[in-house]
């Protein structure tokens, strides 16, 4: 009974849950309903939305096409009208000149009948020429055989006495002719002359250029001097023999002075200087190497200047040995006055005067340029011989043209003048040179006094270098110490000085002084 009962209670609990199972389910798939029709109400409203508004872009897609369409047909007609309208005046255009074509061609057609009617003319004329030429040749023969027989002279004799008489006539004509030229030319040759100098000048204005022989080299603090000067002057000792320049260090603030009548050691000793003070390392061995490599600076500044000069001058094809020597007038004067500054006034003055004249411009600047080349000799034996031949010689040497040497040569009347160029340079050089104030006789004395006395020095066996120092005061020979013992040095001074005192004349006294270094050079490795 109670195992019926218990079975009767599980299985009413286990159909209540069936039951619930199934009522559960049965709700799900209700509301799963529910969802699926409101799902399908839901797309069909977003559906008829689209169509909705793809109806309204279609439509105003077609009225947007539609505006585009009349646009582009309304512009495609403005250029066919335009295109009728040209077409119109083209066609315009054509029946104008038919028209004007049709009328010339009546115009040509009415000429040709005129000019055959001309040429008719002038055949009938012709031949009443022709016939009256006949008659008159038979008259013209007629007369001349009763002239012969008048004259009893052939047509051939009479004509040659006419000639003859001509002749003689016109030969008197010519002579007095060519005299009148020859005094018209007399009175007015000088001033067209004085006419084409003065042009000349007026077209050239050049600044003076006058050479010191002192140098100042500025420096920040007198403190400076003391290492310049160096222990026991070892240092000054050292640049005054490395640069043959004199070093003069005195109470003047801030300055030293560079003393030499060379302005290339000048410069050389200027240069060195700063690069020592600024490198700060100042001893005989740096000041040597230093004045070593400056050297080679200015020699290369010496190119640099060389080239500037003839390019603004206009001068094609110079051999380089004679640019170098177009550089190194730079740092040399003639009494006074800047030679490259010179020469590029003369060279100008040159071409100026070559074109007045109706000559080559260009071969006239090339020689006034090179006039002067031979006061820059690169050697001792060169100075003995004179300035305008040296320079003749070397542009002879590096291909120079003949009119040129020419004018290089003649130009103080060494050679005689071969060319219209050699008077020109002359005059140029002459006219460069005589400005007021362009050049001081004083001064070129004065450097040939400082080059005689190193000329003196040089003439006598072991001397290495000599230098003209504190205006001519004193020389200073340096000699080879393997040529040259100490007393020799000491003999070797006082030759000099009895040279100097025989030879030349000079204010005051010049001390020479003779200095004799002996190096021992080891290399550690």
């Amino acid at each position: 009974m109670e195992t019926n009962t218990i079975l009767l209670i599980v299985g009413g609990v286990v159909l209540g849950i069936v039951l619930g199972y199934i009522v559960a389910k049965t709700l799900e798939k209700n509301n799963a309903s529910k969802l699926i029709k409101n799902a399908q109400e839901e797309s069909n409203s977003i559906l008829r939305q689209a169509n909705s508004e793809g109806e309204s872009i279609k439509k105003d897609k077609l009225l947007q096409a539609k505006e585009k369409f009349i646009e582009l047909k309304s512009e495609h007609e403005k250029i066919i009208l335009s295109r009728d309208k040209k077409m119109a005046e083209a066609e315009k255009r054509t029946r104008d000149k038919e028209s004007q074509t049709s009328n010339e061609l009546a115009k040509n057609k009415k000429l040709s009948q005129e000019i055959e009617d001309k040429i008719k003319d002038y055949d009938f004329r012709l031949e009443f020429l022709e016939k009256k030429k006949e008659e008159v040749d038979k008259a013209h023969k007629s007369q001349i055989r009763q002239l012969e027989v008048i004259s009893a002279l052939s047509a051939e004799e009479a004509k040659s006495q006419l000639i003859e008489s001509l002749k003689q006539e016109a030969k008197a004509d010519a002579m007095a002719y060519v005299q009148d030229t020859l005094e018209e030319a007399k009175l007015t040759a000088q001033q067209e002359a004085k006419k084409i100098i003065i042009n000349t000048i007026q077209r050239i204005g050049t600044e003076e250029a006058i050479d010191n022989c002192v140098s100042v080299f500025n420096i920040e603090s007198d403190d400076v001097k003391g290492r310049i000067i160096g222990r026991e002057g070892r240092n000054i000792r050292a640049i005054e023999a490395a640069t043959g320049v004199e070093i003069i260090v005195d109470d003047t603030p801030e300055a030293i002075i560079l003393s030499c009548f060379d302005s290339v050691r000048r410069e050389v000793a200027r240069l060195s200087l700063h690069k020592l003070v600024t490198d700060g390392r100042i001893h005989p061995a740096k000041i040597e190497e230093v004045v070593e490599k400056t050297q080679k600076q200015i020699e290369q500044e010496i190119i640099e200047v060389g080239k500037r000069t003839v390019i603004d001058l206009g001068i094609h094809g110079l051999h380089p040995e004679l640019i170098k020597l177009v550089g190194r007038m730079k740092y040399r004067s003639s009494y006074g006055q800047n030679l490259l500054q010179h020469s590029r006034e003369v060279a100008k003055l040159c071409g100026v005067m070559a074109a007045e004249l109706g000559l080559n411009p260009k071969i006239a600047k090339r020689a006034g340029l090179l006039h002067d080349i031979g006061k820059v000799p690169a050697s001792e034996a060169d100075m003995e011989t004179p300035h305008a031949i040296l320079g003749m010689q070397w542009a002879e040497k590096y291909g120079e043209k003949p009119e040129v040497c020419n004018a290089i040569g003649a130009h103080h009347d060494e050679i005689e003048m071969t060319t219209l160029f050699a008077p020109i340079v002359q005059v140029c050089d002459a006219i460069s040179g005589a400005r007021p104030g362009a050049r001081r006789q004083v001064l070129d004395s004065y450097i040939q006094r400082l080059k005689d006395l190193e000329a003196v020095a040089f003439g006598f066996n072991g001397v290495n270098k000599a230098y003209a120092i504190q205006a001519g005061r004193e020389l200073r020979v340096m000699v080879e110490s393997e040529r040259v013992s100490d007393e020799q040095a000491a003999n070797l001074s006082f030759e000099i000085s009895q040279k100097i005192q025989t030879d030349m004349t000079y204010p005051g006294q010049v001390k020479v002084t003779v200095i004799r270094e002996t190096r021992a050079v080891n290399i550690a490795k």
